[in-house]
């Protein structure tokens, strides 16, 4: 007769592999040794059914190369009655079904005697079978005084423990594809982060900046005008900061919907507004650890404003529709192509907020205060539009290069890389072999800002007068001056409706005009 004892010590040493984190070969094999221990049988094995086929995952008593088998249950009739009941299954001594176990016990020492006692038990979880415990002897009628709910407790806890370590390894598949994916993101970031090109004085200044700032986990607040390359200043920061291992997560905040912006700065839990059907983790939980980076943080609204302020200053955030707080550890970069203190000042954006960001500003240069580097910048984007255009040389002519140093380039750096794209195209459909950018295919205007669509009839276009002895740039900026006056003027000193005439963008074109002289109001 089985002691209970004996049992119950069993069933313990199984439900405690059951809740601990042992790798799963150990937890099969406890368990098949705690059924050794206490039932009288030479041999146990655990098969885990896998697409069809009977695998061993663990064994006792038998012999070592039963591990790495695969069984049919077609080809081992025992089997495929295991299987097919729901109770364990008892085999008579004198069966005439061959045991696949037949010459593999430990304790025939010639692996020549077949079992003559054999039972089994089905495993299943959730309904779902998942494969066969089978208990195996060589003397007949070793298992008359085992009964049905003892082997059928023990297959309850096999099924739980091949179950428990499925999750766990699924678990950690996961895991390990999820960093798998992470560290291929970070590497995807860096490979299209771009490069910092230039070596003119305000691009010397503007690396020596970011060198300065970028191990620190300072706040940064980066500005220019728009195409200058902000984004790539905040990539270069965190490339270089300690933090670069970790995420960088890019928030534009002029594209976020101001009925969700908080949802997705702080994330939401269920149930929080109508939409909100599951927990869902906001930025700043995702950029725990690395960087997060607001662009376009003039376009936030202020009631937003003043949370994002809580949470720089707290390390602290709260969920749509939740009173935890969680502590995440996020170090800030955001970029802005407006002039904060004047937002400040007219009352668009919080004066706390500003100088919480600006910790260390860091201003990029418009490409018109770095013209010196228009030549490796082209050479540059030529390369690209080479590759893009699948080409083996593109050049440039001199002339091309002179037209582009005599433009003032209101879009910046991003302006002149698709400008070059463009004409790069174009130079390819006038001349095979080697193409050669000319400045006709720049399709440069003599000014800035384009003149208007239309003129009217009663008002035609009048040639322009170059006083004699004026050099180029400045005979560019009276022309481009005239235009922009006359465009106000025809506005009724409308800036809004000034931009959309002249074709441009409304944030440039006011500072082209302060440039030139021409009063904002």
């Amino acid at each position: 007769m089985l002691q209970q004892p004996a049992l119950d010590h069993a069933w313990l040493q199984i439900a405690v592999g059951l809740s601990t984190s042992m790798p799963g070969e150990l937890q099969f094999q406890r368990l098949v040794q705690a059924i050794c221990d206490v039932l009288p049988c030479d041999a146990v094995a655990l098969m885990q059914l896998n697409e069809g086929e009977l695998v061993p995952v663990a064994a006792m008593g038998l012999a070592p190369e039963v591990i790495g088998q695969r069984f049919l249950p077609a080809e081992h009739p025992r089997l495929q009655a295991i299987l097919q009941e729901r109770d364990p299954v008892r085999f008579p001594a004198d069966a005439e079904l061959p045991d696949p176990f037949d010459g593999w016990l430990a304790a025939d020492r010639e692996r020549t005697a077949d079992v003559h006692s054999c039972m089994g038990c089905s495993l299943y979880v959730d309904r779902q079978l998942v494969g066969v415990l089978t208990l195996d002897a060589l003397a007949p009628g070793r298992f008359d005084d085992v009964d049905d709910m003892t082997v059928a407790a023990f297959a309850a806890l096999a099924a739980a423990t091949l179950r428990n370590v499925a999750l766990i390894r699924a678990l950690e598949h996961s895991r390990a594809q999820q960093q798998e994916l992470a560290q291929e993101l970070v590497r995807d970031a860096r490979r299209r982060e771009g490069e910092l090109i230039g070596n003119s004085a305000p691009m010397r200044k503007l690396n020596e900046e970011i060198e300065t700032v970028a191990r620190t986990d300072l706040a940064v607040l980066i500005t220019g005008e728009t195409g200058t390359g902000k984004e790539l200043v905040a990539r270069t920061l965190h490339a270089r900061s300690r933090r670069s291992e970790q995420a960088l997560v890019h928030v534009n905040c002029a594209a976020l919907p101001e009925q969700i912006a908080e949802s997705e700065l702080f994330g939401h839990v269920k149930g929080a507004f109508t939409g909100a059907v599951s927990n869902r983790a906001g930025k700043f939980e995702l950029a725990d650890g690395g960087t997060l980076f607001l662009d376009e943080i003039g376009e936030l609204p202020l009631n937003l404003q003043a949370k994002l302020l809580r949470a720089l200053q707290q390390g602290e955030i709260q969920r749509v529709g939740s009173d935890k707080l969680l502590r995440v550890n996020v170090r800030l970069i955001a970029a802005t192509n407006r002039d904060l203190e004047q937002e400040v000042a007219e009352g668009r954006f919080r004066s706390d907020l500003y100088h919480r960001l600006k910790v260390y500003p860091i201003a990029v240069p418009p490409l018109r205060e770095h013209k010196a580097d228009l030549e490796i910048l082209s050479s540059y984007f030529l390369d690209q539009a080479r590759t893009h255009l699948g080409l083996r040389q593109i050049a440039l002519h001199p002339q091309a290069l002179q037209a582009m140093q005599a433009y003032d380039w209101p879009g910046n750096v991003r302006e002149l890389e698709h400008l070059l794209m463009r004409a790069s195209l174009k130079a390819t459909q006038h001349k095979e072999g080697r193409p050669l950018i000319l400045a006709e295919h720049l399709d440069l205007p003599v000014a800035d800002q384009p003149a208007p669509a239309t003129s009217s009839a009663d008002n035609p276009a009048q040639p322009v007068a170059i006083p004699s002895g004026l050099n180029l740039r400045d005979a560019v900026d009276n022309y481009q001056k005239m235009l922009i006056s006359q465009a106000l003027e025809a506005q009724q000193g409308n800036w809004s409706a000034t931009a959309r005439q002249l074709q441009t963008d409304r944030a440039n074109l006011i500072r082209l005009a302060q440039r030139l002289g021409l009063k904002y109001s």
